[in-house]
């Protein structure tokens, strides 16, 4: 263990320190592990991947309801839109939920 001067305040400090205790200065920034970054990763695919769920089901439904004959059909088909967003709505709630528990369980710590 090696002592280095704070840029602050000059005092002799442990290069393994995250912060001065003299001063208070932040010396280095803590990192996430590597599976801290996989977690934190896999929440941002997440929510592109729902995102992108969500718009090609949209485009898709627009194109079922437009082709439709009857009003009978196009009905079933705003009914079935709005079901299946509230389905995609709910599994993108309790997905970034739990993913995101995991980013906070797994976030830097700097002691």
């Amino acid at each position: 263990m090696a002592l280095i001067q704070c840029p602050e305040c000059h005092k002799d400090v442990s290069d393994s320190a995250f912060k001065c205790p003299a001063c208070g200065k932040t010396l280095k920034k803590a990192q996430r592990t590597v599976i801290g970054k996989v977690i934190k990763w896999l929440f941002v695919l997440f929510n592109i991947l729902m995102i992108l769920w969500v718009i090609f089901g949209l485009g898709g439904a627009s194109d079922i309801y437009s082709s439709a004959q009857s009003s009978a059909e196009q009905a079933g088909a705003a009914i079935g839109t709005g079901l299946a967003i509230g389905m995609i709505a709910t599994i993108w709630v309790v997905g970034d939920i739990i993913i995101g528990f995991l980013v906070l369980l797994t976030r830097p710590k700097s002691s």
